[in-house]
């Protein structure tokens, strides 16, 4: 069975000068966050953007995504701090998100450094998020195993 979930977005006025608000509407976990166009070229001023929105959906799925394929290979991660950074750029074909770039840290007993980078690596290629980015925006990962 297919799950669905569903934000709405208001917004008055044209684009430079213009405001609105996204709100999760399934869950109410967050509700009429504003959004300029300036939030998202420019300064930010308390706003969030949409490419922070895909940010934040990113770096949770990869986590996810990256702490199964831990499990699934005997290892329970205590921690994983991940971030993604995406790029929203103009480009000749006019603003895109060109980039989604994660950073994980994470504290997994028992693993190598190496294994840990190729399950972020695998994690990064896996998650739904990366899946539904990847052939449009370049997807990396850094991965670092502290002990």
């Amino acid at each position: 069975m297919a799950e669905i979930r569903r934000a709405e977005a208001t917004w008055s006025g044209d684009l430079a000068s213009g405001s609105g608000t996204v709100r999760a509407a399934t869950s109410g976990a967050f509700g009429d966050l504003p959004v300029t166009w300036a939030s998202r070229t420019a300064d930010h001023e308390g706003r969030t953007s949409p490419e922070e929105l895909v940010a934040a959906a990113h770096a949770a799925c990869f986590s996810m995504a990256l702490s199964a394929g831990l499990a699934r290979a005997g290892h329970t991660a205590e921690r994983l701090d991940v971030a993604a950074e995406v790029t929203f750029e103009k480009t000749d074909a006019g603003w895109r998100v060109t980039s989604s770039a994660l950073t994980v840290r994470g504290r997994v007993a028992g693993i190598s450094a190496e294994d840990f980078v190729a399950a972020a690596e695998a994690a990064r290629d896996g998650c739904p998020i990366s899946n539904a980015l990847k052939g449009n925006v370049a997807l990396s990962v850094e991965a670092t195993l502290e002990h």
